[in-house]
C-alpha cells in the first residue's frame, strides 16, 4: 500500500515545508517531536520523481550531522530516518565505504561530520539536510563551508531540523531574510511517543528554561553580558525546598492598568538566615506576577501569594506610586504587614548585589518560574535589553533584598559599646 509513505496524509503542519522562495528552512522542536522525520520526508520529496527511476527536483545532496555516525546512525538508518521512510521501490542503497547513499534514480546523498568542516571543501550540491545544528562544536565554520558547497542548480535550499540552543549560527540563520521557519513542541508528536517518557518529562522539567528548550522547542536567548545566565539558572535549581526562616512577597507595582500597561511584578521568596550571613540561603518560590487587572487586583493578587506561602511580609516599591501603594493594599487587606522600599539606584545597580548571591550559590529556583529566568538573563550590565519593564526582576530583587542584602548589612554593622 502507498498510504503510509504519503507523508503529506500523516505529516503535521511543522513537518511539512513552508510554500515561498526561501533558500533555507529551520524545523525548530522540542525531544521526540517530529524533525527527524521532516528533515528525512524534505530528502525524499526532493530526490523522488514521479516513478522509481524518474529524477526528482534534486541530485547531489549533503547529509551533514554532528558526527558521521549520527549522520548514518539517525539521519539515514534511524527509526525515522531516510531509509526507513522509503518506499521498497524508492529506497536508496547504503555504500558504507564511500559514506554514501545512492538512489534507484541516480541521486546520491553524501554525509559529513562537522568536526571536519574542510571536508565541505571541493563537492558541491543543490540541496542539503542538516540536523542538529545549534550542538555542533563546530558550527559556524561547518555551516560557512556547506553555503559555499550549495551551489548547484537553479534554486539550492537546505533543511536544519535542530533543538534550539542560544548559540550565534542558529540566531543569524533565523534572522536572515531567506530563511523559514516552523516550530512544535514535544506534545505535537504525543501520538508517537511513550506515555511514560511524557509523564517523566512533564513532571521533571515543566515550568524550568530547560523544559522550555528541549521540550517546548523555543529558542532562549541569553543577552550579551547578562547579569544571569541560563547555565547559572539551571545550576540554581532544586527539586524542593528546605523549613525556611523567613518568607516574603514583594511587588514591583504598576499604577495603572488595561492590556498595554506593564505586568505588576510578585515574586515570592524565603530563606534560611541561621549562623553569619556567609552560611544565608535563600530560594525563589513562585512568581505571581499579573498584567491588565489594575491596582485593586494586583493588590489581591499578592496578599493572595501572601496567604498561600505563608509570608510574614509584603515589600512593595513605591517609586512610581507613593502613597498610593500602600492605599490600595490596605483597600486588599487592612492588616496586611507592608514594608515600602524607594529606589535610589537604577534598576542595574540594585540588580548587580542580587547576581553576586547567584554566583555564590546562594540563591536556588523552584520550579515554574520560566518567565522570571528569561527575563533575567535580559538584564545586562548596560540595562534591561527585552522588551517593556523587567516588572519581575524587580521584584525579584526586591525580595532578595529584604532576605538576604539588607539583613546582613545590619548584621555585620558595628555595635557601640555604651560605657
Amino acid at each position: 500500500m502507498a498510504l503510509p509513505f504519503l507523508f503529506e496524509f500523516w505529516a503535521h503542519a511543522h513537518q511539512l515545508p513552508p510554500g515561498g522562495g526561501w533558500r533555507s528552512w529551520v524545523v525548530l522542536g522540542g525531544r521526540g517531536a517530529g524533525k527527524t522525520r521532516a528533515g528525512a520526508e524534505w530528502v525524499r520529496s526532493v530526490v523522488e520523481g514521479a516513478g522509481p527511476t524518474e529524477g526528482g527536483r534534486c541530485r547531489r545532496l549533503a547529509l551533514v550531522g554532528e558526527t558521521f555516525d549520527q549522520v548514518r546512525d539517525v539521519m539515514v538508518f534511524g527509526d525515522s530516518g531516510i531509509l526507513a521512510c522509503s518506499p521498497p521501490d524508492r529506497r536508496p542503497v547504503w555504500k558504507a565505504g564511500e559514506r554514501r547513499l545512492i538512489w534507484p534514480n541516480g541521486a546520491e546523498a553524501q554525509t559529513f561530520s562537522a568536526h571536519d568542516p574542510e571536508g565541505l571543501r571541493g563537492p558541491q550540491f543543490d540541496a542539503a539536510w542538516v540536523d542538529e545544528l545549534a550542538k555542533w562544536k563546530r558550527a559556524e565554520e561547518t555551516w560557512d563551508m556547506l553555503q559555499f558547497a550549495l551551489r548547484l542548480g537553479e534554486d539550492p535550499r537546505v533543511c536544519v531540523t535542530t533543538t534550539p540552543r542560544n548559540v550565534g549560527v542558529l540566531k543569524a540563520l533565523l534572522a536572515a531574510s531567506s530563511t523559514v521557519a516552523t516550530h512544535a513542541p514535544t506534545e505535537a508528536n504525543r501520538a508517537n511517543l511513550a506515555a511514560s517518557f511524557l509523564a517523566e518529562v512533564r513532571a521533571r522539567y515543566a515550568g524550568t528554561r530547560l523544559g522550555r528548550q528541549e521540550l517546548d522547542g523555543i529558542l532562549l536567548a541569553d543577552a550579551e553580558g547578562a547579569l544571569w545566565s541560563g547555565a547559572m539558572l539551571e545550576a540554581a535549581r532544586v527539586a524542593s525546598v528546605p523549613a525556611l526562616d523567613r518568607v516574603v512577597v514583594a511587588v514591583d507595582p504598576s499604577v495603572s492598568g488595561g492590556a498595554g500597561a506593564d505586568a505588576c511584578g510578585i515574586v515570592v521568596a524565603g530563606a534560611q538566615v541561621q549562623g553569619p550571613p556567609q552560611d544565608w540561603r535563600a530560594y525563589v518560590l513562585a512568581d505571581r506576577t499579573v498584567q491588565g487587572v489594575g491596582p485593586l487586583g494586583w493588590a489581591r493578587a499578592a496578599i493572595a501569594a501572601m496567604e498561600e506561602f505563608g509570608a510574614e511580609r509584603l515589600v512593595a516599591e513605591v517609586n512610581q506610586g507613593g502613597q498610593l501603594v500602600e492605599e490600595v493594599l490596605r483597600q486588599a487587606d487592612p492588616m496586611v504587614p507592608y514594608r515600602s522600599v524607594r529606589a535610589a539606584r537604577g534598576k542595574v545597580a540594585r540588580a548587580e548585589p542580587v547576581a553576586a548571591l547567584y554566583e555564590q550559590g546562594r540563591v536556588r529556583h523552584g520550579a515554574g518560574l520560566a518567565d522570571l529566568e528569561d527575563q533575567m538573563c535580559l538584564m545586562t550590565a548596560r540595562g534591561f535589553e527585552g522588551r517593556g519593564s523587567p516588572d519581575r526582576v524587580d521584584a525579584l530583587v526586591w525580595a532578595l533584598h529584604e532576605l538576604m542584602i539588607a539583613p546582613a548589612a545590619r548584621w555585620r554593622r558595628p555595635r557601640v559599646r555604651v560605657l
